[in-house]
């Protein structure tokens, strides 16, 4: 995993999860290349963004489902 500071200058489309509501607890994903997912805060798209291989986006939506993160799975 790794990160960039302005979520708005990769080059990517992103979209919300259909399990999105309009509620303010959303993130929005984008796909970098075949092999990178690019994850932000959808109330903050200049913001900083997280960048997983497959491999660490499974892991780390494991561990989101399985409420490792203080309870926010």
């Amino acid at each position: 995993m790794s990160h960039v500071d302005d979520a708005s200058a990769l080059p990517v489309t992103w979209w919300k999860s259909t399990y999105s509501d309009s509620g303010a607890q959303c993130v929005e994903c984008g796909i970098l290349d075949a092999d990178t997912v690019a994850i932000r805060d959808s109330k903050d798209p200049n913001g900083p963004a997280l960048r997983f291989d497959r491999a660490q986006l499974a892991a780390f939506v494991s561990a989101v489902a399985a409420g490792r993160f203080g309870g926010l799975g």
